[in-house]
Order: C-alpha cells, then sequence, then structure tokens
C-alpha cells in the first residue's frame, strides 16, 4: 500500500447509494475530495469543506473541468435505471469517455465498483458491468476493479429488493431461481475496499473480487432478514416462475425502480460467487462484517414505513414483542 494520503479524490455518483457514504469517509481520513454530480450544488464547497463539482459522463465536455488537480477517480455511476433500453451503449460511451478525460487530466488511479462474473451466462446488467471495468482496464491510467455481489446497506437497490420481499409479504411464491448463492457484503466493508483500492500497489490494473463472509441462497436472504423482525416466511416453491415473470411481480411488492429491479432478478438466474479473497490478504482487512449485523445496521437507517403493507409489518412486530415481553414476567410470577 502507497501513503498517498494528499492526492485530491474525485468522486463520481457523490449522490448515489455508495457516492453519499464513500465522501464523508474519504473525507474522515483526511482526504481532499471533489464530489461530482450532473447539477450544480448551490455551493462550491459545502460544511465538511467538499468541493462540488458538475460532471455529466455523457457530455465529455464537462469531464476536464470536474478532473482538474484530481489524482484519484472513483466511478460509482451507471445509467440502468428510469428504463433506458439501450443503457449498455449508454455504459459504454460513459467509460469511453471517462478513462479518456482521466488519461489527458494525469489522473494516476481509477477505483470502479462493478458486479461479479456469474459461472454462466450473464444477465444484460452484469454484462455492462463487466463491460466497463474491460474498458476502464484497459485505458492508460492504472485501474482497480472491484467486483462486489448484493451490498447490504440503507438505499441499495438490491438489498431493498429482498428486504420488501422478507417483510412486506406473510408468504411468497418461491421461485427455484431463488436457491442460486451469493456473497453479500456489509456497505462498510464496501467502504474498507474502495478507500484502499486508491493507494494499493500494482502494475497496471486488475480486478478484484469483494465477497462478504457467507455464502447464501436466496431463500436463505430472504429468511434471514424476516428472522431479524421476528417473522418467518411461509413459502411454496414454484419451479416455472422465471425470473423474468417474478420480476413483473416484484412490480407489486418492492419500492424500487422497476427497470433496476427487473435486470438485478434476472441476474440471479446464476450462482454469483467469486474467484477467490485475495482483495482482502492485500489490504489486511480479513474480518468482515457478519450479515446478520449488516442488515441490523441497513434495517435501522430507514426510515420508519409508510405503505399499508409495512404498518401492518411494524403492527406484527409489536405484537412479536409484546408477546416476548410478557412471556418472561409470567413466568416470574
Amino acid at each position: 500500500m502507497r501513503n498517498t494520503g494528499d492526492r485530491k479524490v474525485l468522486v463520481t455518483g457523490a449522490t448515489g447509494f455508495i457516492g453519499r457514504v464513500l465522501v464523508p469517509a474519504l473525507r474522515a481520513r483526511g482526504r481532499p475530495v471533489v464530489a461530482a454530480s450532473r447539477r450544480p450544488m448551490t455551493s462550491a464547497i459545502d460544511a465538511a469543506g467538499v468541493e462540488w463539482r458538475t460532471c455529466d459522463l455523457l457530455r465529455p465536455e464537462t469531464l476536464p473541468a470536474a478532473l482538474e488537480d484530481v489524482k484519484v477517480a472513483y466511478y460509482l455511476v451507471h445509467s440502468m435505471g428510469g428504463g433506458n433500453a439501450d443503457f449498455r451503449e449508454l455504459e459504454r460511451r460513459a467509460a469511453k469517455a471517462f478513462v479518456a478525460a482521466s488519461a489527458k487530466a494525469g489522473v494516476e488511479r481509477i477505483v470502479y465498483l462493478g458486479g461479479p462474473a456469474p459461472r454462466g451466462r450473464p444477465s444484460e446488467h452484469l454484462k455492462s458491468r463487466l463491460e466497463v471495468g474491460e474498458i476502464l482496464r484497459a485505458g492508460s491510467v492504472s485501474t482497480v476493479e472491484l467486483r462486489a455481489s448484493m451490498v447490504i446497506g440503507t438505499g441499495g437497490a438490491s438489498w431493498q429488493i429482498v428486504r420488501d420481499l422478507a417483510l412486506r409479504l406473510p408468504a411468497m411464491v418461491m421461485p427455484r431461481w431463488l436457491r442460486s448463492r451469493t456473497r453479500p457484503i456489509a456497505l462498510d466493508d464496501v467502504l474498507v475496499a474502495l478507500v484502499a483500492a486508491a493507494d494499493l500497489t500494482i502494475e497496471g490494473s486488475e480486478w478484484f473480487d469483494v465477497p462478504g463472509p457467507e455464502i447464501m441462497s436466496g431463500r436463505q436472504l430472504l429468511e434471514r432478514i424476516a428472522a431479524l423482525r421476528g417473522r418467518r416466511i411461509l413459502a411454496v416453491e414454484v419451479p416455472l416462475l422465471t425470473p423474468q415473470l417474478s420480476a413483473l411481480w416484484l412490480r407489486l411488492v418492492t419500492r424500487t425502480d422497476f427497470t433496476l429491479a427487473r435486470e438485478l432478478v434476472v441476474g440471479l438466474r446464476e450462482d454469483l460467487l467469486p474467484k477467490d479473497e485475495r482483495f482482502w490478504q492485500l489490504i489486511g482487512h480479513t474480518r468482515l462484517l457478519p450479515f446478520d449485523e449488516a442488515a441490523r445496521r441497513a434495517l435501522a437507517g430507514e426510515p420508519q414505513p409508510t405503505g399499508v403493507c409495512e404498518r401492518v409489518v411494524r403492527l406484527e412486530e409489536k405484537l412479536v414483542d409484546l408477546t416476548a415481553t410478557r412471556g418472561p414476567r409470567a413466568t416470574q410470577r
């Protein structure tokens, strides 16, 4: 690891799920941070000392000013949400423009958070994530690509889908694809990986898996989340319910952008398991947050539920708590 804490850092996607927690994490370590957003902020410098610059990766003319004096650039953007049918082409264009502008600006390191490579055929979403990584690593700027599966944290799309399924439904049809396995990772550990990747000593560019500590099936994810709220899931397995059909069903259940939810669910057809865990060894971070603790933190960070389904869940939780409270008192008497 190199000691490069004085290098100015650009965070693209600074208002997104990862970016909005990465920016304060970098500032807490004394890094000078430039946060990029598509819309100008009311003040160029915020109260935390973060400089804000306007940047739209699909408008290459905005990149030189955003990258001025920057030595480390975090690439945390994608174009999949909002119904963009040609998101793969948009993402390729954005990545090519960014890597060219970074090289011209003298950037020394690009850090990219992408997705894992499945054992079988990847979904369109995962194909695009992997293509972006290839484009960035093919440039002249040293690039570290980190591949994470489901990130457990408040505001994450994948987390919100499984959270909504686990806590909004008293019973559900369980598609066979929920047997597929992954290694979900806590947002806290992703932040550790992203910060460390800026200083990792490598030659050229390289990609690394950043898996969580447990191998879990989709069904186990739902059961463990439900258990944290004192619930049990009644499920019937239906082998003919495909990921595509399940995505349509999700429209009624989850608050996540439907286009995004559909692509994420289709990607669950295959196991999303890492090639290895060597990145954690390289940076000396081997005590990863257990899934249950990561899920507790994510649930605790959510606003109070407002929908009918969630009000019913909250009432159910209160009844569970009340029963648990009265049980020991009855025994004592």
